[in-house]
C-alpha cells in the first residue's frame, strides 16, 4: 500500500563532492576541476491508507448546517451561475454544464475544483436552485475562509449517446448515469482546464453528490481513487451493489467485495443522509456498514428527522466543505 514519491537530492553528499573538487586541480590546465555530477535522489515511502485514517479522525461533523450560512450578507459577493456547454467525445453531442466562480476569481490563481452531481431525473440546474440553496452556504464558507476559493461545476449527469433525458428508473436508464465517469473524466474535467484557471490533481479535485448522484460520486471515487482526493455522498441511491427497493433489482455496479482501495484512497469519504429518508431507505446505512465490513476508512453520520433532501442536503455540503482541500 506505499506510493513513492520523488523528494528533494541529498544535500550532505552534494557538499561532500563539492569539497573534495575545490582542492584539485586538472593537471593539465592547473585550473581547479569542477563536479557535474548529478545529485543523488532519495525516496519517501507515503502510506496514503494511512494518511487518509489520519485525516478523517480529525473529522468532526455538525449536523445541522448553521442557519445563518443559508442567507446573503451584506459584503459577501455571490456570482452568477455561468451556463456553459461542452463537446462529449463520450456521448457524441453537446452537453450542459453550469460553473459558478469565487469572487474575485482571477487567471493569475488555479483554484481547486469541486464536482456536485444530481439525482435521478435531475440536470444541471437541479442543484443551483433556490430550494436546495447549497451556493450561497458555499460562497459565504469561502468569505470567511471556511473553505478554500473552489471552482464549483455542476454537470448534467446523464450521459447517452441516444436519449437526452431519463425517461425510467430502470437498468437501461441506470447504465446512462454509470457512464457518467466517461464524460467526466475524458471530456468535461478537460473542457474545465482548458476554459478555467484550474489547480490539477487529486488534491485539488473533489466529487460530492445527492442520491443518484451520490450513488456515481462513490462509485467514481472507487474507480478514480488517483484522480478525486475528496469524495462525498448525500442520501446517495441504491445500485452501487447489487440490491432491491421500491423501485427495481439493481444489477450493482459492484460486488460487495471490491468496494474498497487497494493503494490509493481519497484523503475523504463521507456518506451521510437523513434517518427518515423514505426514497432511499436505508441503502446509504447499507453503504456505510459494508466499508466497515471491508476495512474501508470513511466517515459516517445521520441527520435526525431529515427526509430526502433538506436539511440533509445542507448538512452534506457544510460538512463536507469545512474539510475539502485540507490537509
Amino acid at each position: 500500500m506505499k506510493i513513492r514519491k520523488i523528494l528533494a537530492a541529498a544535500l550532505a553528499v552534494s557538499m561532500l563532492c563539492a569539497c573534495g573538487a575545490q582542492g584539485e586541480e586538472n593537471l593539465g590546465t592547473g585550473e581547479p576541476q569542477e563536479n557535474n555530477a548529478e545529485p543523488e535522489e532519495k525516496v519517501e515511502e507515503v502510506d496514503y491508507m494511512q494518511e487518509a485514517k489520519d485525516f478523517m479522525d480529525g473529522f468532526e461533523a455538525t449536523i445541522t448546517m448553521p442557519e445563518e450560512y443559508a442567507k446573503r450578507r451584506d459584503g459577501v459577493e455571490y456570482p452568477a451561475v455561468e451556463k456553459k456547454n461542452y463537446y462529449s467525445t463520450t456521448c457524441e453531442k453537446n452537453r450542459n454544464v453550469n460553473v459558478v466562480l469565487p469572487a474575485n476569481y482571477s487567471e493569475d490563481k488555479e483554484y481547486p475544483v469541486m464536482y456536485i452531481l444530481h439525482g435521478i431525473f435531475g440536470d444541471e440546474n437541479s442543484m443551483t436552485d433556490s430550494g436546495t440553496n447549497i451556493i450561497i452556504p458555499m460562497q459565504n464558507m469561502m468569505a470567511e475562509g471556511l473553505m478554500p476559493e473552489t471552482i464549483l461545476v455542476f454537470p448534467y449527469m446523464y450521459a447517452s449517446k441516444t436519449q437526452d433525458v431519463c425517461t425510467a428508473i430502470d437498468d437501461e436508464n441506470a447504465k446512462a448515469y454509470d457512464n457518467f465517469v466517461n464524460d467526466l473524466v475524458d471530456d468535461l474535467m478537460p473542457f474545465m482546464e482548458e476554459n478555467y484557471s484550474v489547480a490539477t490533481g487529486r488534491d485539488s479535485t473533489a466529487i460530492i453528490g445527492f442520491s443518484m448522484g451520490g450513488r456515481e460520486s462513490l462509485a467514481i471515487g472507487l474507480a478514480k481513487p488517483d484522480m478525486f482526493g475528496y469524495v462525498g455522498a448525500i442520501a446517495p441511491a441504491p445500485g452501487l451493489v447489487p440490491g432491491k427497493d421500491w423501485a427495481m433489482e439493481h444489477p450493482g455496479q459492484y460486488t460487495e467485495d471490491e468496494v474498497k482501495f487497494e493503494d490509493v484512497m481519497p484523503r475523504l469519504l463521507m456518506v451521510c443522509a437523513g434517518d427518515r429518508d423514505g426514497t432511499v431507505g436505508t441503502f446509504p446505512k447499507s453503504y456505510h456498514e459494508l466499508f466497515d465490513k471491508n476495512g474501508v476508512t470513511h466517515v459516517w453520520y445521520e441527520i435526525p428527522g431529515s427526509d430526502h433532501g433538506n436539511p440533509a442536503i445542507q448538512s452534506g455540503i457544510y460538512n463536507f466543505c469545512k474539510y475539502v482541500f485540507k490537509k
